[in-house]
């Protein structure tokens, strides 16, 4: 699964990295190195004519659903059913974001405790991950766009950390991904794959990364 990540790449980084036109006002995006579910996270969509930078709510909420606490529940799709999921199935059909991030955590289990690891590109380029995104509206009219993040199936890297992880996309595909047009499963479901291990390296972080309040460069710096 992937339950914890970071997004502290400049604003500009972001909007060239992803081909946006249009955005949110620069001061509404805020470095973070502890990004959680339920939180407020950055994420790419696509109109059908540009791409859009905004806001999604991390725990997806299906619009049938009557209780927006299912969201919890949501944080993760497994990317092997996500096109037969009553809770994703629309969404993967018509409503594709791209979640951009820096790194992600992962814990270990160890014989004792679970040691948290930062997982990131060698290079440390920003990186998306495949996610869905859904509009819900409560019975008051309460407006929450939420998304969910898919996985797969752990590279040789993240073997040994966890039996899941994100599924995390070429630049190359951002465009097809996003193509609220593209509904050829065979295709979608092509690009849900593990992440090629030799582009990526993890590392032991501090524990302070498990409590979500804890939020400060520190996190992401490796320990012996």
């Amino acid at each position: 699964m992937c339950g914890r990540f970071s997004l502290f790449s400049s604003f500009e980084d972001i909007i060239q990295a992803f081909d946006v036109e249009k955005m949110i006002n620069d001061e509404e995006y805020t470095k973070t190195y502890n990004i959680a579910p339920t939180h407020n996270i950055i994420s790419i969509i696509n109109d059908g004519h540009v791409n859009r930078m905004g806001h999604l709510r991390w725990g997806l909420i299906p619009r049938w659903s009557k209780d927006s606490k299912i969201r919890t529940k949501l944080i993760n799709a497994r990317s092997e059913t996500v096109d037969e999921k009553p809770s994703f199935r629309e969404s993967f059909n018509r409503r594709r974001c791209l979640i951009p991030m820096d790194s992600f955590f992962e814990w270990q289990q160890t014989s004792s405790s679970k040691q948290p690891y930062r997982i990131k590109m060698k290079n440390d380029q920003l990186f998306a991950v495949a996610g869905l995104w859904d509009t819900w509206y409560s019975q008051t009219g309460e407006k929450i766009n939420s998304c969910t993040m898919l996985t797969t199936t752990p590279n040789e890297l993240m073997s040994s950390l966890h039996h899941r992880m994100p599924v995390i996309l070429p630049q190359k595909e951002y465009e097809t991904w996003l193509d609220p047009r593209e509904q050829d499963t065979q295709l979608l479901r092509s690009l849900l794959v593990p992440y090629p291990a030799s582009d990526m390296e993890a590392y032991a972080v501090s524990i302070a990364v498990n409590l979500v309040r804890n939020n400060d460069q520190s996190l992401i710096q490796q320990i012996s």
